[in-house]
């Protein structure tokens, strides 16, 4: 009997598929009959496959059967590898792959001028929010594929980007998603936290996938801040506005709590939608003093509800100018003495800085070798002058060189369309 165990992998079994699952946040269904083909294959024995308390489960003694099947599901993981919360197909990117990590708004790095970068391990997110602005989560609609970042890739990039930018550096892990899905979110941290160019390491949160023992491991490798979206304190509501019944509102807050006492900051970055969740301001309020949260930094980050075009737009949300939602946020602060509450750049420390120099500009024609597809339909990533280019409207296939002309270049993510 060989008892299979694999580094940061749990094996289930699922009757007709064994289910590995790889960090906790990727997984890849392996069908028996074909891990006992392979063997019977191999070694001309033919073993039952089970799994049992997360190792794989091999009924034979043969021992070099064990090696062997390492290596294959080594070798196929790859091309199997899914999202556990979206259950997408995902790109697993590393540097083999060539792929630049400047110029796409899904994964990689974005400079927008200052000297806060924004760094994308992943994309996808385990909630569909009602009002999301690119419409991710399990109920998506229009993104039909995941990408992961390989860390060590990630930091090659960071580390020129950091070059360029100077120190004094915000390292923010954000995304189209839930950062916390990246399954190398603590190495990242400890990364960052190594680097010479960065004073502080921020994250954007759902909170959801938090835990006591995450908490720790986050707080350890030096993670500073959490923008925590919470966007209301009544459960049924917070379930209905995070669009899943499974939400669990008093985990997330539990979690809040847990990351002040654990020294990580906390802001609380709730979307208003007038009319659903503006009455709840003052409880968001209370709440953030309770947990001690905005230490260093801001306590509330309120965020005004603008449409997308391509997001989900409920019927229910009511679009308030930004003048009246400023002048909203001014009479709470002088109502509950909560400051500051209209929020500026020099509130987190963030500066301008110069861009990363533009690879190309608006209108010009360039020729590009598209390498991977995009998220949605009709739209491929192209590579040209070592910048990622997101071409849409296309039917052009991965390997294809094309002529793209640009005609969207800022804050460095490029947009063309084929010619």
């Amino acid at each position: 009997m060989i008892e299979l165990r694999l580094p940061h992998v749990t094996f289930e079994d699922l009757g007709d598929t064994i289910r590995l699952i790889w960090r906790e946040t990727l997984y890849a269904d392996f069908p028996k009959r074909e891990l006992e083909r392979v063997i019977r294959k191999k070694y001309r024995v033919s073993p039952q496959i089970t799994a049992r308390n997360g190792a794989l489960i091999i009924d034979t003694d043969y021992e070099k059967v064990e090696g062997f099947i390492a290596l294959y599901i080594q070798n196929n993981l790859g091309a199997l590898l899914r999202n556990r919360y979206t259950k997408r197909k995902v790109i697993y990117i590393h540097e083999g792959l060539d792929v630049p990590l400047l110029g796409y708004n899904a994964f990689g790095l974005i400079d927008r001028g200052t000297n806060l970068i924004q760094i994308r391990g992943v994309s996808g997110c385990n909630l569909s929010c009602i009002f999301c602005s690119v419409d991710e989560g399990p109920y998506s609609r229009t993104r039909k594929l995941d990408y992961v970042v390989d860390v060590d890739y990630l930091m090659k990039w960071f580390d020129e980007v950091a070059r360029i930018k100077g120190k004094g550096l915000e390292a923010h892990l954000d995304g189209q998603g839930e950062p916390l899905i990246y399954p190398f979110r603590v190495e990242l941290v400890q990364a960052l936290r190594e680097h010479p160019n960065v004073s502080v390491i921020s994250m954007q949160s759902n909170g959801t996938l938090l835990t006591d023992k995450l908490v720790e491991e986050l707080a350890e490798a030096g993670l500073d801040r959490v923008n925590l979206s919470i966007h209301s304190l009544d459960p049924d509501k917070a379930k209905m506005l995070m669009g899943m019944k499974s939400y669990d509102l008093e985990h997330v807050l539990e979690m809040a709590e847990a990351l002040v006492n654990a020294g990580i900051d906390v802001l609380i970055a709730p979307v208003i939608i007038f009319g659903i969740n503006d009455d709840e301001a003052e409880a968001f309020i209370e709440f953030a003093r309770k947990i001690g949260a905005g230490k260093r930094w801001p306590a509330l980050g309120f965020q005004n509800y603008i449409p997308y075009k391509f997001g989900r737009n409920p019927v229910i949300a009511k679009t308030v100018p930004f003048k009246e939602f400023y002048a909203w946020l001014r009479g709470l602060e002088e109502k509950t003495g909560m400051k500051p509450l209209v929020l500026k750049p020099s509130h987190f420390g963030m500066e301008k800085r110069e861009f990363i120099p533009l690879a190309f500009r608006p209108g010009e024609v360039v020729k590009a070798e598209v390498v991977l597809p995009g998220r949605i339909e009709g739209e491929m990533l192209a590579k040209a002058r070592n910048r990622l280019i997101e071409v849409v409207g296309t039917k052009a296939e991965v390997g294809d060189r094309i002529k793209v002309r640009i005609v969207r270049t800022r804050h460095g993510i490029y947009i063309g369309t084929e010619v």
